[in-house]
């Protein structure tokens, strides 16, 4: 009898090792502050400071105002208060001789009292000379606009030239914070106990920024916290998470997909997930035993991410399970094993994904 010929076969080797668990969903990338810079004085733009696209820092001069106006203002405010303590001293004086005539009763009482209110009105004059003096100075600091944050600025929305006023509904520009900055995601209701729970005991979870294949990643960052209402139109709850973003690769209003770390098994049996078999029995996997034959084990999945299983039983560390080629495989088949690159390593950072709601 002709033995029959060996199946080729690909298998790989069944591991121990960390698979960490996410939950995924679309977020935006948000600044934790925005600000439209807008100016609170009328006058000429006669100078911008600022490159656009570059990062300023709270402080900056932005922008200069024809300052010339409020300094006139100032310096009218100035002479007021200067002539009107000259006539309060003047008063004063007056008041004193008044008061030694009166003494003498060389004048009436009436005549010292009027004196004595003048006095008043005179130091009242000099109050409200002095309110004038800080607004003029006041309208002046308005007329160099300094940035209110540290931030990116965005195009220029007015060049210099022109007139702006405190009234205008444009701004001059926009200063958005991008570092640090934050991601807006929604996950389902069901899956906010395990969020709050890890929130509350003072853990600080890890959230990952991926770009739009989910392949490339563009930043760590860790979750800030929950909204406090769910949103019944969807049955998510929104949550926030802040990336340092030192390289900038996170950009407001960009589009990202995020995985949020929510549980780690440690120290599990890993296997790809092309080794997974599926009958009305359950899963199974085709194990290469030392004669190069094949057995069936049925195996219990504790979760699947894409390339990678958690093998809860029936596979232990070590075992060979066939990958590619068991279509055409059968308990006790004879096999020709080619063995693979091992996809379920150790501590590679394995995920497995729990797919949310989406923003």
């Amino acid at each position: 009898m002709t033995a029959r010929p060996s199946i080729p076969v690909a298998a790989a080797e069944a591991t121990l090792g960390d698979l960490s668990r996410y939950l995924t969903a679309l977020g935006t990338v948000t600044p934790f502050n925005t600000v439209t810079v807008k100016s609170r004085v009328d006058g000429e733009l006669v100078k911008v400071n600022f490159r656009e696209g570059q990062i300023v820092h709270q402080g900056d001069l932005l922008v200069q105002i024809d300052p010339r106006p409020y300094q006139v203002q100032l310096e009218l405010a100035q002479g007021a208060l200067a002539r009107d303590k000259a006539n309060l001293a003047n008063a004063k004086t007056t008041l004193a001789r008044d008061k030694a005539l009166l003494a003498e009763s060389v004048i009436a009482r009436q005549d010292y009292d009027n004196q004595a209110s003048m006095v008043g009105q005179n130091e009242g004059t000099i109050l409200s000379d002095q309110a004038a003096i800080n607004n003029a100075k006041l309208q002046l600091t308005y007329s160099q606009i300094r940035a209110p944050i540290t931030g990116r600025i965005g195009l220029r929305l007015v060049d210099a030239g022109n007139i702006v006023h405190a009234t205008d509904t444009q701004g001059l520009a926009v200063i958005a914070q991008v570092r640090p900055i934050a991601v807006l995601f929604s996950i389902p209701e069901d899956d906010l106990p395990k969020v709050r729970k890890d929130v509350h005991a003072g853990q600080q979870l890890p959230v990952e920024a991926y770009d739009r294949t989910q392949k490339t990643k563009l930043a760590d960052g860790t979750l800030l916290t929950f909204d406090n209402q769910i949103d019944t139109t969807t049955g998510t709850v929104r949550l926030k998470a802040s990336f340092p973003n030192q390289d900038f690769s996170l950009f407001p209003n960009q589009f990202v997909n995020v995985k949020l770390l929510v549980d780690t098994n440690r120290g599990v049996v890993l296997i790809p997930t092309a080794a997974i078999q599926r009958s009305s029995l359950g899963n199974f996997v085709y194990v290469v035993k030392p004669d190069n034959t094949v057995e069936v084990r049925n195996v219990a999945v504790g979760a699947t991410e894409g390339d990678i299983s958690w093998i809860k039983s029936g596979i232990a560390a070590g075992d060979r399970v066939v990958i590619e080629g068991g279509d055409r495989l059968a308990q006790g088949s004879k096999v020709k094993v080619r063995m693979a690159a091992n996809s379920a390593a150790p501590n590679t950072g394995v995920t497995t994904g729990i797919q949310s709601g989406t923003q």
